[in-house]
C-alpha cells in the first residue's frame, strides 16, 4: 500500500513547476485515446468512404461512454484532491473504490444496450442504409469495451486526486500502443475489415481498465460497495452529468446533421471532429493539473494557492491553444489526406479548416478555466452556462445550417458559438472569485 499523504503544501502547490509536473503526464493520458482514434479513422478511412462514415456514425454514439467516463473521472478528482489536500489520503481512495463500482455497473449496462439498441441508432444518425448497416455492426462490437473504459476512468480520477499521474501515464499509454498495432494487423492482414477496428478498441479499453482495477487492489483492502456513497456520488455528479448531456445533444446533433449533406461531409466532419477532441483533450492536461491542484489547495484551506494556480493555468491554457493553432495551420494542406485519399472529403475539409484554427486559443483558455471550476466543486455554474451555450448558439446554428443547406461552415459556426459563450462566462467566474470556497468539501 502507499504511504499516507503529507499536509499540503501550498508553495509546492501554486508553482508553475509543480503544474507542470501534473500536466505533462497527463497530456500523455490525455492524447493517447484521441491519438489512437485518430490511427484508427486512417485505418478505416483507406477502407473506403462508407467505413469512414460508418465510424463517425457509430464512434458518435460510442462517445456516450467516454462522456461518461470524462464525467466519472472529473467528478472523482474533485472530490479525492480535496480530501487529499485536507491530508486525508485513505478517504481520498475510497472515492475512487465507490466510483469503480458505478463505472463497472453502467459500463456493463451500456454494453448490452448497444447489442438490443445499435441497428435503431445507426438508421436514425446515418445519411444512407449502406453505412447505418456497418456502423451498427462496429458499435455492437466496440461497445464491449465499455466496462474498461469506464474503470479506466475512475482509476484516472482518483490517482489524479492524489496526484499520482506515472500510473495512469504507463497504463493507458501501454494499452493503447498495442491496440494501434493490433487494429492495422486486424483491418487488413487479419481480414477483419472494420470490426478489426472495433476489436482494436475493445482490447485496449478493456486492458487499460484491468491495469486501474489492479492498482486499486493494490491500494486498499476496503473494496467493498457502499451504496451510500455512491450514491452521494451520483448525487454530487448530477450537475457534471447534465452539462455532459447538453455536449452530446451538441456533437450527435452535428453528426446528424454532416450526415444529411452527403457522405463526403460526415467523412470530413469525422476527421475534424477527431482532431478537435485530440485538441481538446491534449489542452485539457492544464485542466487536470488545475483540477488537483485547485482542489487540494481548497481541501487545505489555501484559497491565495488556488487563485494562484486558477491564474497559471488561464495562461498556459491560452499558450497552449495558440500553438495548436498554428500547428493545423502548418497542416492544413496535408492533414486531411493522412486519413483518406478521397478528394471530396478534402474539399469539404477545407470548408471546416478555417474555424476550426480560429477557435483553438479561446477554447485553451476554456478548457483550463473548467479545470479550475471543476477542481473547486463550481459545477452548478458550469452546467448552467453549458446548457445556456447549447441552447441558445450550437443547436439553433446547426439546425439553421441543415434548413438552409449551409453545409459544414454552418455546422462549426455552431462550435464557435458554443465556444464564444463558455469563454466569455468562465472568464467573468474566474474573475469573480465566486467559485473559491475553503474546506475538505464543498456543497453543490
Amino acid at each position: 500500500m502507499s504511504p499516507p499523504a503529507q499536509p499540503h503544501a501550498a508553495p509546492e502547490q501554486a508553482s508553475a513547476r509543480r503544474i507542470a509536473q501534473l500536466a505533462l503526464p497527463a497530456l500523455v493520458v490525455l492524447a493517447a485515446e484521441p491519438l489512437y482514434v485518430l490511427v484508427d479513422t486512417a485505418v478505416v478511412g483507406h477502407l473506403g468512404p462508407v467505413p469512414l462514415a460508418a465510424v463517425a456514425v457509430s464512434g458518435s454514439v460510442m462517445s456516450l461512454a467516454a462522456w461518461l467516463g470524462a464525467l466519472m473521472a472529473y467528478g472523482t478528482t474533485g472530490r479525492a484532491a480535496r480530501r487529499f489536500g485536507a491530508g486525508d489520503r485513505a478517504a481520498a481512495v475510497a472515492e475512487g473504490v465507490q466510483a469503480s463500482w458505478l463505472a463497472l455497473t453502467v459500463g456493463v449496462l451500456l454494453a448490452l444496450l448497444a447489442q438490443a439498441f445499435a441497428g435503431p441508432l445507426a438508421h436514425a444518425l446515418a445519411g444512407d442504409p449502406e453505412t447505418a448497416e456497418a456502423a451498427a455492426g462496429w458499435l455492437r462490437v466496440a461497445a464491449l469495451g465499455a466496462p474498461g473504459l469506464l474503470l479506466a476512468a475512475a482509476g484516472n480520477g482518483w490517482m489524479r486526486g492524489v496526484q499520482d499521474t506515472r500510473r495512469p501515464l504507463i497504463f493507458v499509454l501501454g494499452a493503447n500502443v498495442l491496440s494501434a498495432i493490433l487494429c492495422p494487423l486486424l483491418v487488413y492482414p487479419v481480414g477483419w475489415g472494420l470490426t478489426g477496428s472495433a476489436v482494436a478498441n475493445v482490447i485496449a479499453q478493456s486492458v487499460s481498465g484491468g491495469f486501474f482495477l489492479y492498482a486499486l487492489v493494490r491500494e486498499t483492502r476496503q473494496l467493498r460497495p457502499s451504496p451510500q456513497i455512491i450514491g452521494q456520488q451520483l448525487r454530487l455528479g448530477r450537475d457534471l452529468l447534465i452539462r455532459g448531456a447538453a455536449f452530446q445533444a451538441c456533437f450527435l446533433s452535428a453528426t446528424a446533421v454532416a450526415s444529411r449533406f452527403g457522405v463526403e461531409s460526415v467523412g470530413a466532419h469525422q476527421i475534424a471532429l477527431q482532431l478537435w477532441f485530440f485538441s481538446a483533450l491534449a489542452l485539457d492536461a492544464v485542466a487536470i493539473a488545475a483540477q488537483s491542484l485547485v482542489g487540494a489547495a481548497l481541501g487545505g484551506g489555501s484559497a491565495d494557492d488556488a487563485k494562484a494556480v486558477a491564474r497559471k493555468v488561464t495562461i498556459a491554457g491560452g499558450l497552449s491553444g495558440v500553438v495548436f493553432a498554428l500547428f493545423v495551420t502548418a497542416g492544413a494542406g496535408s492533414i486531411p489526406g493522412w486519413f483518406t485519399p478521397d478528394q471530396g472529403i478534402h474539399d469539404q475539409a477545407a470548408v471546416i479548416w478555417p474555424w476550426f484554427i480560429g477557435l483553438l486559443p479561446f477554447a485553451g483558455v476554456v478548457y483550463a478555466l473548467d479545470g479550475v471550476l471543476i477542481g473547486a466543486g463550481d459545477v452548478r455554474f458550469l452546467r448552467n452556462i453549458t446548457l445556456a451555450a447549447a441552447l441558445l448558439g450550437f443547436l439553433p446554428a446547426i439546425w439553421i445550417a441543415y434548413f438552409f443547406d449551409l453545409g459544414l461552415g454552418g455546422v462549426w459556426a455552431g462550435l464557435a458559438l458554443l465556444i464564444a459563450i463558455r469563454f466569455v462566462t468562465t472568464v467573468w467566474r474566474w474573475r469573480s472569485d465566486r467559485w473559491v470556497v475553503t474546506g475538505a468539501s464543498r456543497s453543490s
